[in-house]
């Protein structure tokens, strides 16, 4: 799935943060792209689901290494990551970015939910230095119930990342009676241990409501009204629990 072509890869950005600091290693230039196919329950980010909403830039790849090329001195240490929405939407620029990315030294991460998996995003890869994959659900039936997908691509993602002995960081977001059971995180837990030669960190991410103004803004109904944010002591729980089964950095 793309919204641009190869011929013209003029990616669609929903922003840009010049300083970032959750989103890979050291302090990152930030492209946050617009357009995601998913439709996860606790989605913060509403507005950049549609590709065709009216976005702050669009820009070439080299328009946007520009910019990048602006905060050097501030992310040497750090790089370049692309999130969004869901950044694999655009392959086609990302392969072009990146490229200029690698060229001119920058360290660059790709943050996904693995909702696309195909020929384009491999080539995307070959010019990533890490990947932050989101698992949302080991469950078949809750992923689709969070997220309106199955977990396919996110697991053919997961394998290929391994195939090709690709770093990557997995975050997990744990939602209050639906992905917060000791059980599941047991289960996730082990699963995630079957790739610890690739898996350099695990994000536990905790529930909260701070997006949820944004779907009165749009007019959405938030699926997950009435839920608390995820008390401190559960998140603690979840480190635990994942530290049982894993020896990196569990956070």
């Amino acid at each position: 799935m793309s919204i641009i072509n190869s011929q013209s890869p003029k990616a669609r950005l929903h922003s840009i943060e010049s300083f970032g600091t959750v989103d890979g290693p050291g302090i990152r230039f930030v492209a946050f792209f617009q357009g995601c196919s998913m439709r996860c329950a606790y989605c913060h980010n509403p507005d950049t689901w549609d590709p065709q909403r009216p976005v702050q830039y669009e820009m070439t790849p080299e328009e946007l290494l520009a910019e990048v090329k602006r905060y050097k001195n501030f992310i040497r240490k750090g790089g370049v990551t692309c999130t969004g929405g869901e950044p694999l939407m655009q392959a086609p620029f990302l392969i072009q970015f990146l490229k200029l990315c690698k060229q001119e030294g920058f360290h660059t991460a790709i943050d996904t939910s693995g909702a696309i998996f195909n020929n384009e995003v491999k080539q995307a890869l070959q010019y990533t230095d890490l990947v932050l994959l989101d698992i949302k659900a080991l469950d078949d039936s809750l992923h689709k119930k969070i997220t309106a997908h199955t977990r396919t691509a996110n697991q053919q993602l997961l394998d290929h990342l391994q195939q090709i002995q690709k770093p990557t960081w997995i975050r997990h977001v744990v939602v209050p009676g639906l992905t917060d059971s000791d059980e599941q995180l047991a289960a996730l837990a082990q699963h995630i241990a079957r790739y610890t030669d690739i898996v350099e960190r695990v994000e536990i991410l905790p529930y909260h409501t701070m997006g949820i103004y944004k779907y009165t803004e749009l007019q959405i109904p938030y699926p997950l009204a009435g839920t608390p944010p995820l008390p401190t002591e559960r998140k603690e729980n979840a480190i635990r629990i994942f530290q049982q089964y894993l020896s990196c950095p569990v956070i």
